[in-house]
Protein backbone atom coordinates (compact mmCIF):
# COMPACT_ATOMS: atom_id res chain seq x y z
CA UNK A 1 0.00 0.00 0.00
CA UNK A 2 1.28 3.46 -0.91
CA UNK A 3 2.12 5.67 2.04
CA UNK A 4 -0.01 8.80 2.46
CA UNK A 5 0.96 12.12 0.92
CA UNK A 6 2.89 14.07 3.60
CA UNK A 7 2.53 17.44 1.88
CA UNK A 8 -0.56 18.73 3.71
CA UNK A 9 1.16 18.13 7.05
CA UNK A 10 4.47 19.46 5.71
CA UNK A 11 2.73 22.69 4.70
CA UNK A 12 1.20 23.02 8.18
CA UNK A 13 4.56 22.42 9.85
CA UNK A 14 6.24 24.99 7.60
CA UNK A 15 3.45 27.51 8.24
CA UNK A 16 3.79 27.02 11.99
CA UNK A 17 7.52 27.70 11.88
CA UNK A 18 7.01 30.72 9.63
CA UNK A 19 4.54 32.28 12.04
CA UNK A 20 6.78 31.74 15.05
CA UNK A 21 9.86 33.11 13.30
CA UNK A 22 8.02 36.18 12.02
CA UNK A 23 6.82 36.95 15.55
CA UNK A 24 10.21 36.50 17.25
CA UNK A 25 11.38 39.90 18.56
CA UNK A 26 15.04 40.94 18.15
CA UNK A 27 15.48 41.07 21.92
CA UNK A 28 14.84 37.30 22.10
CA UNK A 29 17.78 36.33 19.89
CA UNK A 30 20.18 35.79 22.78
CA UNK A 31 17.72 33.73 24.85
CA UNK A 32 18.59 30.08 25.53
CA UNK A 33 16.65 27.27 23.87
CA UNK A 34 16.01 23.61 24.75
CA UNK A 35 18.71 22.70 22.18
CA UNK A 36 22.10 22.28 23.86
CA UNK A 37 24.42 25.26 23.24
CA UNK A 38 21.95 27.04 20.94
CA UNK A 39 20.42 30.40 21.61
CA UNK A 40 17.39 31.60 19.64
CA UNK A 41 19.66 33.15 17.00
CA UNK A 42 21.35 29.78 16.33
CA UNK A 43 17.99 27.98 16.28
CA UNK A 44 16.61 30.43 13.71
CA UNK A 45 19.69 29.99 11.52
CA UNK A 46 19.27 26.23 11.80
CA UNK A 47 15.65 26.49 10.70
CA UNK A 48 16.77 28.37 7.59
CA UNK A 49 19.31 25.62 6.94
CA UNK A 50 16.69 22.90 7.42
CA UNK A 51 14.38 24.64 4.94
CA UNK A 52 17.21 24.87 2.44
CA UNK A 53 18.02 21.20 2.89
CA UNK A 54 14.39 20.11 2.51
CA UNK A 55 14.25 22.01 -0.78
CA UNK A 56 17.62 20.68 -1.93
CA UNK A 57 16.90 17.00 -1.34
CA UNK A 58 13.43 17.44 -2.78
CA UNK A 59 15.06 18.70 -5.95
CA UNK A 60 17.33 15.66 -6.16
CA UNK A 61 20.39 16.99 -4.34
CA UNK A 62 22.46 15.35 -1.60
CA UNK A 63 21.68 16.39 1.96
CA UNK A 64 25.38 16.78 2.72
CA UNK A 65 25.64 19.58 0.16
CA UNK A 66 23.61 21.95 2.34
CA UNK A 67 24.64 23.08 5.81
CA UNK A 68 21.92 23.21 8.42
CA UNK A 69 23.90 25.78 10.41
CA UNK A 70 24.39 28.70 8.00
CA UNK A 71 25.95 31.95 9.16
CA UNK A 72 23.38 34.74 8.78
CA UNK A 73 23.16 38.35 9.87
CA UNK A 74 20.23 38.95 12.19
CA UNK A 75 18.37 41.01 9.62
CA UNK A 76 18.72 38.27 7.00
CA UNK A 77 17.11 35.45 8.98
CA UNK A 78 13.47 36.26 8.20
CA UNK A 79 13.93 36.97 4.46
CA UNK A 80 16.16 33.93 3.99
CA UNK A 81 13.52 31.74 5.62
CA UNK A 82 10.86 33.13 3.27
CA UNK A 83 13.08 32.49 0.25
CA UNK A 84 13.91 28.96 1.40
CA UNK A 85 10.21 28.24 2.00
CA UNK A 86 9.46 29.21 -1.59
CA UNK A 87 12.12 26.74 -2.72
CA UNK A 88 10.55 24.01 -0.58
CA UNK A 89 7.14 24.72 -2.09
CA UNK A 90 8.53 24.31 -5.61
CA UNK A 91 10.63 21.22 -4.88
CA UNK A 92 7.82 19.39 -3.09
CA UNK A 93 4.91 20.57 -5.20
CA UNK A 94 3.31 22.54 -2.37
CA UNK A 95 2.70 25.33 -4.88
CA UNK A 96 0.69 23.02 -7.14
CA UNK A 97 3.63 22.05 -9.33
CA UNK A 98 4.93 18.52 -9.99
CA UNK A 99 5.26 16.32 -6.90
CA UNK A 100 7.43 13.59 -8.46
CA UNK A 101 9.63 13.77 -5.36
CA UNK A 102 7.10 11.68 -3.43
CA UNK A 103 7.94 8.52 -5.36
CA UNK A 104 11.62 9.23 -5.93
CA UNK A 105 14.38 7.90 -3.67
CA UNK A 106 15.77 10.63 -1.46
CA UNK A 107 18.84 10.36 0.75
CA UNK A 108 18.76 12.12 4.12
CA UNK A 109 20.83 11.70 7.30
CA UNK A 110 18.57 8.90 8.53
CA UNK A 111 18.65 6.83 5.33
CA UNK A 112 17.54 6.51 1.71
CA UNK A 113 13.82 6.15 1.12
CA UNK A 114 10.96 7.47 -0.97
CA UNK A 115 10.28 11.16 -0.70
CA UNK A 116 6.84 10.56 0.81
CA UNK A 117 8.51 8.99 3.86
CA UNK A 118 11.18 11.70 4.01
CA UNK A 119 8.41 14.28 4.00
CA UNK A 120 6.95 12.88 7.22
CA UNK A 121 10.42 12.93 8.77
CA UNK A 122 10.68 16.63 8.07
CA UNK A 123 7.20 17.23 9.47
CA UNK A 124 8.47 15.76 12.72
CA UNK A 125 11.68 17.79 12.72
CA UNK A 126 9.91 21.05 12.00
CA UNK A 127 7.25 20.37 14.64
CA UNK A 128 9.88 19.73 17.29
CA UNK A 129 11.85 22.84 16.37
CA UNK A 130 8.65 24.86 16.44
CA UNK A 131 8.28 23.79 20.07
CA UNK A 132 11.93 24.67 20.71
CA UNK A 133 11.36 28.21 19.46
CA UNK A 134 8.00 28.59 21.17
CA UNK A 135 9.39 27.29 24.45
CA UNK A 136 12.37 29.65 24.30
CA UNK A 137 10.13 32.66 23.70
CA UNK A 138 7.20 31.74 25.94
CA UNK A 139 4.69 31.02 23.17
CA UNK A 140 3.84 27.31 23.49
CA UNK A 141 0.14 28.17 23.82
CA UNK A 142 -0.02 28.99 20.09
CA UNK A 143 1.36 25.63 18.89
CA UNK A 144 -0.66 23.37 16.58
CA UNK A 145 -1.35 20.43 18.89
CA UNK A 146 -3.48 18.74 16.24
CA UNK A 147 -0.44 18.61 13.97
CA UNK A 148 1.67 17.00 16.69
CA UNK A 149 -1.09 14.48 17.40
CA UNK A 150 -1.05 13.28 13.79
CA UNK A 151 2.61 12.25 13.98
CA UNK A 152 2.91 11.17 17.63
CA UNK A 153 2.26 7.46 17.01
CA UNK A 154 4.64 7.43 14.03
CA UNK A 155 7.36 9.02 16.16
CA UNK A 156 7.07 6.16 18.64
CA UNK A 157 7.30 3.61 15.84
CA UNK A 158 10.25 5.04 13.93
CA UNK A 159 12.15 6.33 16.97
CA UNK A 160 12.00 3.75 19.77
CA UNK A 161 13.41 4.64 23.16
CA UNK A 162 16.73 3.01 22.23
CA UNK A 163 19.09 3.54 20.52
CA UNK A 164 19.42 7.29 20.36
CA UNK A 165 22.32 9.49 19.29
CA UNK A 166 24.59 9.46 16.24
CA UNK A 167 22.52 10.04 13.10
CA UNK A 168 19.42 10.06 15.34
CA UNK A 169 19.81 13.50 16.96
CA UNK A 170 17.42 12.93 19.84
CA UNK A 171 18.11 12.19 23.47
CA UNK A 172 16.32 9.57 25.56
CA UNK A 173 12.61 10.12 26.22
CA UNK A 174 11.68 12.46 29.06
CA UNK A 175 8.58 11.78 31.19
CA UNK A 176 5.52 13.87 30.37
CA UNK A 177 2.30 14.21 32.34
CA UNK A 178 -0.46 11.84 31.15
CA UNK A 179 -2.70 14.83 30.42
CA UNK A 180 0.02 16.79 28.61
CA UNK A 181 -0.77 18.38 25.26
CA UNK A 182 0.15 16.35 22.14
CA UNK A 183 3.06 18.65 21.27
CA UNK A 184 4.44 18.30 24.79
CA UNK A 185 4.14 14.51 24.64
CA UNK A 186 5.82 14.44 21.23
CA UNK A 187 8.82 16.55 22.20
CA UNK A 188 9.23 14.66 25.48
CA UNK A 189 9.38 11.38 23.56
CA UNK A 190 12.05 12.95 21.36
CA UNK A 191 14.19 13.94 24.31
CA UNK A 192 13.11 17.50 25.05
CA UNK A 193 12.34 18.44 28.65
CA UNK A 194 8.86 20.00 28.89
CA UNK A 195 9.96 21.74 32.08
CA UNK A 196 12.05 24.14 29.99
CA UNK A 197 8.92 25.85 28.63
CA UNK A 198 7.36 26.10 32.08
CA UNK A 199 10.51 27.69 33.50
CA UNK A 200 10.57 30.33 30.75
CA UNK A 201 6.96 31.25 31.46
CA UNK A 202 7.63 31.36 35.20
CA UNK A 203 10.46 33.84 34.68
CA UNK A 204 8.27 36.27 32.73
Amino acid sequence: MTAPDPRPLLARALDQVAGLVAATPPEALDAPTPCDDWDVRALLAHLVGVHRRIAHVGGGGLFSEVSTMPTLADDRIAPELVAARADVDRAWGLDGSDAAVLDREVTVPWGTMLGRFVGFGYVQELTVHAWDLAAATGRTAVLDDALAATIEDTAHQVLPAEPRGGPIPFGPPVPAAPDAAPTTRLVAWLGRDPAFAAEVLADR
